[in-house]
């Protein structure tokens, strides 16, 4: 089968942009088979990336974030994330999920007839995600396509041209179900904050280590306070201080899986001038406490060896 089973940890940049190459450039399509339960604390964490994505709940219940929405979807159900979209999973037990993602040029080339008329209105538009519930029949259509495009990555032979059918196939129920005619200005103030809130989280991740505060975030994105709190509620669902303390301890976290340094210098490093303070919201995040965490880390990576 065509996955990489070891695909258990988002990376992006700070602008939560994921760095990981799907696909190749000839062949722009990746599909993984992914449990949430291998992720840190079952949680994909926020990212976003060009290409489009298909999920597909093969088993459990996964909460999922996408752009300003939170919703559930259990077994059988699944769901398409449009390009640049931010978006988090998460479940509290054991979920399978598999799922594809693949540039938009897959379906067609960008200086296509096909591409202007058929793909390019939807990426455009400001269709953040489209759930497919089992019940609705089109949309349980579209679920048996998706389950065909993963059956398809165990053949031997023409994989790659049976996905890319079914991925026409696919594209092409989701653009005659799903209504894209948004207004223009709906469509660009959704771009506009999403590129403010972006700008601010890379200020946030920049400068991390340092005392920002809510108005440092504000004067550098030059808006509001209340804008500032209304986008972070909007789209992430938390404060910009919980934000920013929720990354000084995932920073703080990898710092204690990947060095040797001592507690209170990490505190110190990612922001936290009290190491009693950091050591307790430490423990209510991880539900360990920080020597604890990093013992757990080193039994993991001396398993995975």
């Amino acid at each position: 089968m065509n996955f990489n089973t070891s695909y258990n940890k988002i990376i992006t940049d700070e602008n939560l942009m994921e760095t990981i190459k799907h696909g190749s450039n000839n062949y722009p399509f990746r599909f993984y088979y992914d449990n949430l339960a291998l992720f840190d604390f079952n949680c994909v964490e926020w990212h976003w990336h060009t290409e489009l994505e298909f999920v597909y709940v093969e088993s459990g219940t996964v909460t999922f974030w996408i752009g300003e929405k939170q919703f559930a979807l259990s077994k059988g159900n699944g769901v398409f994330i449009n390009s640049k979209i931010l978006h988090r999973f998460y479940s509290p037990d054991e979920a399978v999920i598999p799922n594809f993602v693949c540039m938009p040029s897959f379906i067609a080339a960008e200086d296509s007839f096909i591409y202007q008329k058929y793909i390019l209105p939807v990426i455009s538009s400001s269709l953040m995600f489209q759930i497919f519930y089992a019940e609705v029949p089109w949309q349980s259509e579209v679920i048996s396509i998706i389950r065909q495009i993963i059956d398809a990555q165990d053949e031997v032979s023409c994989c790659e041209l049976t996905t890319a059918s079914l991925i026409q196939e696919l594209w092409k129920k989701i653009y005659e179900n799903t209504d894209i005619t948004y207004a223009k200005g709906h469509i660009d103030n959704s771009a506009s904050s999403q590129a403010r809130l972006q700008l601010m989280m890379q200020y946030i991740h920049q400068n991390y280590s340092n005392d920002i505060s809510l108005d440092d975030i504000a004067e550098h994105a030059r808006i509001s306070k209340s804008t500032v709190l209304n986008l972070f509620h909007k789209y992430l669902r938390i404060t910009p201080i919980n934000y920013l303390i929720n990354y000084r301890l995932n920073e703080a976290a990898l710092l204690l899986s990947k060095t040797e340094k001592k507690v209170n210098a990490i505190s110190y490093e990612t922001g936290f001038n009290n190491v009693d303070y950091f050591c307790r919201l430490f423990k209510k995040h991880y539900h360990l406490t920080p020597t604890e965490y990093r013992k757990r880390s080193s039994l993991v990576s001396c398993l995975q060896k």
